[in-house]
């Protein structure tokens, strides 16, 4: 009996899946609801064997299969132990690794070659690697990290309109927007902030990107100030010898033309996504199991 080997990319909105053969060439994908293994376990439980499932469906592969399958999952939580305790003792593969979401990645965007990722979206991370060694810089989470992130970006731009609406800050078209979308009523805005997660901030953020593209100085400014924060962390890693950069996340592409000169000369394109990387980690640890007689 062949034995499958399968990627699991699980986020705070999604699930993602796929299974391989014993090469590792991906014989389908496919997605499921949020796999957050902290905040609600079960859920994501139930969502990786979900979008598992829909994998070996569209492969038309017997799903009796996934029973004997080896799995490589690549998770936010990875490094909270009772969490990757109770997952891994529920998952319906045969053996597998839980790993950090940011690793997957990093073998998604290089391969097994040195350099680093910067995952910019909600949060920020930035993941390197030197032979066989993986190095994290930041994902401190928003309430003291995130430097530069889209819920960064999102909480300053709200400031701003209230710094605007208060006369202590110039109004620009941005701040205009914000306050407008509040009914211009300021103390809507302070009890969404005061009820918000990081995901809800950081949906600002693509607005202040489109605002700078246009000229407005307000959005301008943030962007620069963020971009700062994210060539600290880009200066760091170049400091330590890193020589292929890759920007990933929702904002990475949003910060290509943004980051300072200097960097531009390391940045890479990725050779994959995530997911492709789960898969690349679950073929170097389990492909020698080509068949169970």
């Amino acid at each position: 009996m062949t034995v499958y080997l399968v990627g699991i990319d699980g986020g705070g909105t999604s699930c993602r899946a796929a299974v391989a053969g014993p090469d590792g060439r991906i014989l389908a994908r496919a997605h499921s609801g949020p796999a957050n293994i902290l905040s609600d376990p079960d859920t994501a439980l139930e969502n990786i064997a979900d979008a598992t499932r829909a994998a070996f469906d569209a492969a038309g592969l017997d799903p009796h299969s996934i029973a004997s399958a080896r799995a490589v999952l690549g998770v936010a939580g990875n490094n909270v132990g009772d969490a990757v305790h109770y997952v891994k003792n529920r998952l319906p593969f045969a053996e597998a690794d839980i790993e950090s979401d940011g690793l997957i990645a990093l073998q998604g965007a290089l391969g097994d070659s040195d350099g680093a990722v910067a995952i910019l979206g909600t949060g920020t991370i930035y993941i390197s690697r030197h032979r066989d060694t993986v190095t994290y810089i930041g994902g401190w989470g928003f309430t003291v990290g995130d430097f530069g992130s889209g819920a960064r970006i999102g909480h300053a731009l709200l400031q701003e309109s209230l710094l605007a609406h208060d006369g202590i800050h110039a109004m620009s078209a941005v701040s205009t927007s914000v306050l407008a979308e509040f009914k211009n009523n300021p103390r809507e805005i302070v009890e969404f902030a005061r009820q918000a997660k990081p995901g809800a901030f950081a949906r600002y953020a693509p607005r202040v990107f489109e605002y700078a593209n246009q000229g407005d100085a307000v959005a301008t400014r943030l962007l620069n100030d963020a971009a700062a924060s994210v060539d600290e962390a880009l200066d760091c890693l170049v400091a330590r010898g890193t020589r292929t950069i890759c920007l990933l996340g929702g904002l990475g592409t949003l910060y290509s033309s943004r980051i300072a000169p200097r960097h531009q000369k390391v940045m890479a394109l990725p050779e994959g996504d995530a997911l492709t990387g789960a898969v690349s980690l679950a073929v170097s640890r389990f492909g020698r199991l080509k068949a169970i007689v």
